[in-house]
């Protein structure tokens, strides 16, 4: 863990309350799949966002507006100076030759980042990603180009008619392991399906680096805290009850 002052480069508009923030500092390429914690004016706890993307001196976080802190961050100029905790958690750290990711809502923030690592070794993973409707759905292009994509939406407005899991019963898709980040539902569902992956989780956070113990999961091995051990597990040895 490191405390660091960052700088907005650029907080822009993405789609409907979506937005991404790119910010730099005094930063090393951060490990894909963990997050960083923002302290925000007048607010006493951090906010964690999944990492976008990142490389030397530069992060980018996509967020949705749905609270009181990602309403204030909407309207965050650059240049503006931003507290962060950096370094935090464990991400993706393996990488199969036959990746399956998918995604549920704004669960596809860390794919960005993980598709490009994918390709760096001349592997284009497939995606499976849901949402409510296709008006929701962000940097389609860039998932397009670079993974066998798959859309699912609630509505059917484009592609397959349900959800990501619903999807994963009915159609045979050749992958050794899955990664997987979305809502905690759908993860659960998925896990029960298949414990050959991987979960990205998400929970509640008093502090982000593991001291208050707030967001502590059941595990095959015990208790584990989703800001420190996490927030990546397999799927495993997490316990669903």
């Amino acid at each position: 863990m490191k405390e660091v002052c960052l700088e907005v480069v650029s907080n822009d508009f993405v789609n409907k309350d979506v937005y991404l923030m790119t910010l730099k500092g005094d930063l090393n390429k951060l490990e894909c799949g963990s997050f960083i914690n923002l302290k925000l004016d007048n607010l006493y706890l951090r906010r964690p966002f999944s990492i976008f993307d990142s490389k030397e001196d530069e992060v980018s976080i996509l967020y949705k507006v749905v609270g009181e802190g990602t309403n204030l961050m909407k309207d965050i100029k650059p240049n503006t100076k931003i507290n962060a905790l950096v370094e935090l958690g464990h991400g993706f750290t393996e990488f199969s030759k036959k990746p399956l990711l998918i995604a549920g809502a704004l669960g596809v923030a860390p794919f960005y980042y993980l598709v490009k690592e994918f390709n760096k070794l001349n592997i284009k993973p497939t995606l499976i990603y849901g949402d409510r409707t296709m008006d929701n759905f962000v940097m389609l292009d860039f998932f397009k180009e670079h993974t066998n994509l798959i859309l699912v939406t609630d509505d059917g407005s484009s592609g397959y008619k349900g959800n990501p899991v619903n999807y994963l019963k009915e159609n045979e898709i050749d992958h050794d392991y899955y990664y997987a980040c979305g809502p905690n539902i759908m993860l659960k569902n998925l896990a029960m399906i298949s414990k050959q992956g991987y979960l990205s989780l998400e929970a509640r956070m008093g502090c982000g680096f593991g001291a208050c113990m707030g967001c502590s999961i059941k595990t095959t091995k015990g208790y584990k805290r989703v800001c420190k051990e996490g927030p990546v597990f397999l799927a495993s040895e997490v316990i669903y009850e």
